[in-house]
């Protein structure tokens, strides 16, 4: 079972929900193997590095094994090694970091001097 398509490995890995999400990302350039743009229909092989664009990270998969049925969440790491940078995977949590003020569920709309203490917080990292 040497010739299966990429977009159907990154479905097979859980790397995209959909095959028709990993073969749109193909399409537009997002999934790079060994430094070089695919189409969806380009075959993978074993020891092969998979770059996938999926922003804010940038992930980076090393092939170690081929398959084309989709698998369960724990045996992903018998097909694809994740060789994804701490910096990048740090990048998520940044994004997470946010703009939110805590209030407790059920506290309501908040008054017109809270609203205005929100607006000054976000003019300033605006």
């Amino acid at each position: 079972m040497d010739d299966v398509r990429i977009d159907k490995w990154l479905w097979a890995v859980r790397i995209y929900k959909t095959r028709s999400e990993a073969a749109d990302a193909c399409k537009h350039g997002k999934v790079i193997i060994n430094n070089v743009e695919c189409k969806p229909s380009r075959v993978i092989r074993k020891g092969e590095t998979v770059t996938v664009r999926k922003l804010p990270v940038v992930y980076t998969y090393r092939v170690i094994d081929i398959t084309q049925n989709r698998q369960p969440a724990k045996n992903v790491a018998q097909y694809a090694e994740n060789l994804t940078s701490p910096e990048e995977i740090a990048k998520l949590d940044a994004t997470n970091i946010g703009i939110f003020v805590h209030r407790d569920k059920g506290s309501g709309r908040p008054t017109k001097k809270e609203r205005r203490a929100l607006d000054d917080i976000m003019n300033k990292i605006t």
